[in-house]
């Protein structure tokens, strides 16, 4: 895998989470989804995923594994969870919950190896709760029926999806706090 962190950085080099807010919002194949960043709980996921998505990184990939009543995977270059953007980030546990709408990082055993792949929960899972670094969530109920949606696709083995859920543009939404 190409390392990606020189241009992930250059794009985040503006971000400032003192003054604005941030959201991302991916336009899937099933319907838009906007998420709420939280950078109080993770600042180095929220800039990490600002920057991945402010370089096209999300554009065009797939969510390669969905598990009813669990969670929608994505971010995976490779298209079945074993890529990544070339480099790792730091956990950064948080008390915030595992519930519907949330994102959170999907990693190895190693708790210091998320780099791009995201899940989204589809329902609460506590057991997650921190073993996974949570960093956002789903910023209304249209964003959560969506990932709902794709929640409830049909899979084959691996829990990929028998027609491919597209993720095909993601952008950061920035506004003034």
């Amino acid at each position: 895998m190409k390392n990606r962190r020189q241009e992930v950085d250059a794009a985040v080099a503006g971000v400032d989470f003192g003054k604005n807010k941030y959201q991302v919002k991916l336009e899937t194949s099933k319907g838009d989804i906007l998420i709420d960043m939280w950078p109080d709980v993770a600042p180095g996921h929220v800039k990490n995923m600002l920057g991945l998505t402010k370089i096209g990184y999300y554009d065009g990939l797939c969510f390669h594994r969905v598990i009813k009543g669990f969670v929608i995977q994505g971010g995976c270059p490779v298209g079945n969870g074993t890529g990544g953007p070339g480099y790792t980030i730091k956990a950064e546990f948080n008390p915030r919950p595992h519930e519907p709408g949330v994102i959170s990082m999907a990693r190895t055993q190693d708790p210091n190896s998320a780099g791009s792949q995201f899940f989204l929960c589809l329902e609460k899972v506590p057991y997650l709760d921190n073993q996974y670094t949570v960093f956002g969530k789903a910023a209304d109920s249209s964003s959560v029926d969506v990932i709902r949606s794709i929640g409830a696709v049909k899979t084959e083995s691996m829990d990929r999806p028998v027609d491919s859920v597209i993720i095909n543009k993601a952008t950061v939404v920035e506004s003034s706090l």
